[in-house]
C-alpha cells in the first residue's frame, strides 16, 4: 500500500463535485482528513487554515469523484483481443467458454484481476462491480491492492473450474462471503449469471439469501433479442417477468446490459427500484442491442455504467464508455439533447455509487464521503481553449489524461504512475498467460 500522508490537501484548477448538480467550482481546493473529504474551500483560504498539511497544487486539472465501473468481468483482461468480432451466442459458446474450461483457476483470475486494477487505476476507475469464477481470488487482488470493489459470487448451472453444480456454487460463494465480511473496501453480492443459466431453484435460493443477508443480486438480464425470444418459446414468458414472478425483480437487482425492454416493464423497474448497469462498448461490439438509457430515465430508473469485461470491450476505460454513452443515446433518441453532459457523469460516479448501495461513501465530492477522486489533465492543445471542463472531459478526453486517483485517501496514481504496483511483474505474468491460452 502507499505511504502517502492521509491528510493532505488538494488544489485543481476545477473541482466537479456531482454534488449539487451542474456544479463546477474554479480555485477551490479540497482538503482531507483521515482519509475522507473534510472541507472544499477557495484556494486562497486554504494556507492560513491548514499551513501543517501536505498541499498538492494541479494547475490545469480537474478534480472530480473517483469513476464506478458497475459491471466487469475483471480476470478477463488475460483474454483481451481472444476471439473479436463474433455475435454473443458464438463468442461465448465457442471460444471464451472452451478456454476459462481450460485454463481458469485461482491464479488466472488473482493475475488478471490484478492486471485489470492497474487499468482501471490509471484510467480513473476507483470502484468496480467485478463477476467471475474464483471469487476468493479476485477478492484477494482487490485487498492487496486496495481497490474498492463489490465482488460477485458466481451462480450457474454448468459445471465449471470453481464448482460443479448450482448447490456447490451457491455454498463455496457464501463461505467466500465469511470470509470478506470485515474487508473495509469490499462488498459481496450474489452474481447469478443469466436467467438461461440459473434454475428457478437457484434463483429461489439467491432470492432467500439476498434477503436474509442483505446482498445485492448482480444479474445479466434482457442482453440480447435472441435471450429473449428463447426464453418465450421454452418458458412462454419473457425472462424479466420470470424473474418478477421468483421474486428477483426488487431493491436487490443490479439489472446489466438491459437491450429489450417495454413501456411497461420500464414502469415495473421504476416500481421496484431495480437499478441497471448500460455497458455501451460492449453491446456495441457483439451487437447485442441498445439500452434505452433515456427512456429508463424519464421513468426515474437508477441507471448506471459498466465496461463489461475486457475480452468484450476491449478495454476498461470509463471516460471512453461516458462518452460512447452519450452518442449512443443522441443516436437512438434522435435527440441531441439526450443524455447532457452532466447527467453522463453522474451515471459514471453518484448513480455507480447508488447501484452498489455506496451513495454515502461515493461518488461525489462531499464533506464526510471517503476520498476516493481522480483528476484530470487538461493541459494538452486538444483541449484549448477551455470553455467548459466538465464538456471536454466527455467528449474530448479518456482515460489517459487521468492523472493522479486516491482511493480511500490513499494515493494510488501519482503523476500517471501507480504507486504500489509491479508493471514488470504484471506484464511478464501477462506474456506467461498469452503462451498457454494459445497452446
Amino acid at each position: 500500500m502507499s505511504t502517502i500522508n492521509t491528510n493532505f490537501i488538494v488544489s485543481p484548477r476545477w473541482i466537479l463535485p456531482v454534488i449539487p448538480r451542474n456544479s463546477l467550482l474554479e480555485n477551490h481546493s479540497l482538503v482531507v482528513i483521515e482519509n475522507k473529504i473534510a472541507h472544499i474551500l477557495p484556494t486562497a483560504d486554504i494556507p492560513e487554515k491548514y499551513p501543517e498539511l501536505t498541499h498538492l497544487e494541479l494547475p490545469n486539472q480537474l478534480l472530480l469523484p473517483g469513476l464506478v465501473n458497475t459491471h466487469g468481468h475483471a480476470a478477463m483482461a488475460l483474454l483481451r483481443g481472444y476471439a473479436d468480432d463474433f455475435e454473443l451466442k458464438t463468442w461465448l459458446a465457442e471460444h471464451i467458454w472452451p478456454v476459462e474450461n481450460r485454463l481458469v483457476d485461482f491464479d488466472f483470475v488473482y493475475d488478471g484481476t490484478t492486471l485489470a486494477i492497474a487499468e482501471m487505476v490509471c484510467s480513473g476507475t476507483t470502484t468496480v462491480a467485478d463477476s467471475y469464477f474464483f471469487p476468493n481470488a479476485s477478492a484477494k487482488a482487490y485487498i492487496d491492492h486496495g481497490f474498492r470493489a463489490q465482488v460477485g459470487l458466481p451462480i450457474i448451472h454448468f459445471p465449471n473450474a470453481w464448482a460443479n453444480t448450482e448447490e456447490e456454487h451457491i455454498n463455496k460463494g457464501l463461505g467466500v462471503r465469511d470470509t470478506l465480511k470485515n474487508q473495509k473496501l469490499i462488498t459481496p453480492a450474489l452474481a447469478p449469471h443469466a436467467p438461461y443459466s440459473v434454475t428457478n431453484a437457484g434463483f429461489e435460493q439467491v432470492r432467500m439469501y439476498a434477503e436474509q443477508l442483505e446482498m445485492p443480486i448482480h444479474l445479466h438480464l434482457h442482453e440480447t433479442a435472441a435471450e429473449v425470444s428463447d426464453a418465450i418459446a421454452e418458458t412462454s414468458k419473457r425472462p424479466i417477468q420470470r424473474m418478477k414472478e421468483l421474486g428477483i425483480l426488487s431493491p436487490s437487482l443490479q439489472a446489466v446490459h438491459m437491450t429489450q425492454i417495454t413501456p411497461q416493464e420500464m414502469g415495473e423497474l421504476s416500481q421496484r427500484q431495480t437499478h441497471i448497469a448500460h455497458c455501451p462498448a460492449s453491446n456495441l461490439k457483439l451487437a447485442s442491442g441498445f439500452c434505452p438509457v433515456s427512456d429508463l430515465m424519464s421513468h426515474h430508473v437508477n441507471v448506471a455504467l459498466g465496461t463489461d469485461g475486457a475480452a468484450s470491450n476491449n478495454n476498461l476505460d470509463m471516460i471512453e464508455e461516458m462518452k460512447i454513452a452519450a452518442l449512443m443515446a443522441k443516436g437512438m433518441t434522435g435527440d441531441a439533447s439526450s443524455l447532457p453532459v452532466h447527467q453522463v457523469i453522474e451515471m459514471a460516479t453518484i448513480n455507480g455509487a447508488k447501484f452498489l448501495g455506496l451513495e454515502d461513501k461515493i461518488g461525489s465530492l462531499e464533506p464526510g464521503k471517503c476520498a476516493d477522486m481522480i483528476s484530470v489533465d487538461l493541459s494538452a492543445l486538444k483541449f484549448q481553449p477551455m470553455h467548459n471542463p466538465a464538456s471536454d472531459l466527455l467528449y474530448a478526453a479518456s482515460g489517459d489524461q487521468v492523472c493522479h486517483v486516491w482511493i480511500d485517501g490513499e494515493h494510488q496514481l501519482s503523476n500517471r504512475t501507480l504507486t504500489n504496483m509491479d508493471t514488470a511483474r504484471m506484464r511478464a505474468n501477462a506474456r506467461q498467460w498469452q503462451a498457454k491460452i494459445l497452446s
